[in-house]
């Protein structure tokens, strides 16, 4: 009886034991695929991984390119910038500098505030004094004329008649000839330009109106704000 049982028992022990080792095959065969599995995406991962940080590497390096490149533009349009400026300012000064010729040459009219300087013979008596000590000579006229170039007058007139840089001016007894015209006393010299600083390099002491006294010639002088003087030209239809 006991054999009997016995011999029964083994193919059951043996089922178990088949069953126990299938399961252990099967538990072992999908932790091993996963883990191959695992490995698979992790070698994919680094794989991609390394692609990106090529590419990244690769960007840097074409953004520093770039970069550059923007650098080397950016001074170009700089340099392009300040050669256009000085450009400019060289056209600006060219231009005041013609407006300035223009204006000294007499060729377009003065505007603007300036000065009135009169000058006028002093009295004197023919029979006892030099009548040539008391009336005015070019060389007063001169005078007052180079005071007010130096000053920064722009334009200048005598009695109406506007005067050029190569103006002829002559003094004929109690009269002067301004390039060919006849002006007789008193002159009066117009100038436009700063007011103040005209006026002021005229009353320096030692100056142009204290020779001019000093030469018995009666000066008088005006600030006015609102100055015009003729083109060349144009004097005869004022």
């Amino acid at each position: 009886m006991n054999k009997f049982f016995a011999t029964r028992k083994r193919p059951i022990l043996f089922s178990v034991v088949f069953l126990i080792i299938g399961f252990i095959l099967a538990f072992s065969y999908r932790t091993l695929g996963k883990e191959a599995k695992q490995e698979q995406i992790s070698s994919a991962a680094l794989v991609a991984e390394e692609a990106y940080r090529e590419d990244l590497i690769e960007q840097q390096e074409r953004n520093r390119e770039l970069s550059d490149e923007i650098g080397i533009k950016q001074e170009e349009i700089q340099a392009y910038e300040r050669s256009f400026l000085t450009q400019e300012e060289d056209h600006a000064h060219l231009v005041e500098e013609a407006k300035d010729l223009r204006l000294l040459l007499g060729v377009v009219p003065a505007k603007g505030q300036g000065i009135r300087v009169t000058l006028m013979d002093a009295d004197y008596d023919p029979i006892v004094q030099n009548p040539n000590d008391y009336i005015v000579h070019e060389s007063h006229i001169f005078k007052v004329m180079n005071e007010l170039k130096i000053a920064g007058a722009q334009g200048i007139s005598i009695n109406g008649q506007r005067i050029k840089e190569n103006s002829y001016i002559k003094c004929t007894g109690p009269v002067i000839m301004i390039d060919g015209k006849t002006f007789p006393a008193p002159f009066v010299i117009e100038a436009v330009g700063e007011m103040d600083i005209l006026h002021e390099s005229l009353h320096l002491k030692g100056g142009v109106i204290d020779r001019l006294l000093l030469d018995n010639i009666v000066v008088t002088t005006e600030q006015i704000k609102n100055l015009h003087l003729s083109a060349v030209g144009e004097e005869a239809s004022m």
